[in-house]
């Protein structure tokens, strides 16, 4: 709620920001509902299209596509049932795209298709985000003052 000319003005619940959808409760479920979404459409436009080609090629165009998750590092507030959500998102477009069954093991799946699990995703993820935030603090004085001002309140 905002005062303009008098009157208070709702701005709304969610907006999007940078491809990014910001809620006014600041949590993340929103965004990953987002990714959920996004995944099933990248995913059934490469089956549409990619059909006849070859596994190795199945392999490489889903990697590119469907595997990248860069703003999952940047999730911190959301509920377990979300994420679970987009977990299960992730099996089933793997299991759709290369023609797997249902009952079929998760586990036993990846290790044929030399693709990594969600949770390795998520690691990863958070892994090249910290190394470059760490980069951009070495070379930012402002951000290396910030951070320094941070980690002193921690602890």
């Amino acid at each position: 709620m905002i005062l303009l000319n008098n009157d208070y003005r709702y701005l709304g619940y969610l907006f999007k920001y940078l491809g990014h959808i910001v809620t006014d409760n600041m949590t993340d479920d929103a965004d990953i509902q987002r990714e959920i979404r996004s995944l099933f459409v990248r995913t059934n436009i490469l089956i549409r299209r990619f059909y006849k080609c070859s596994m190795d090629v199945k392999r490489i165009l889903f990697k590119t596509y469907c595997v990248c998750v860069h703003d999952a590092a940047l999730w911190s507030k959301y509920n377990v049932g979300t994420k679970r959500k987009l977990m299960s998102c992730y099996n089933k477009c793997v299991k759709m795209f290369f023609g797997y069954k249902r009952s079929d093991s998760v586990t036993k799946m990846l290790f044929e298709l030399r693709l990594p699990s969600f949770d390795t995703i998520l690691l990863n993820s958070s892994i090249i985000c910290s190394n470059s935030w760490n980069v951009c603090r070495i070379h930012n004085k402002i951000i290396g003052h910030l951070a320094h001002l941070q980690s002193v309140r921690l602890v």
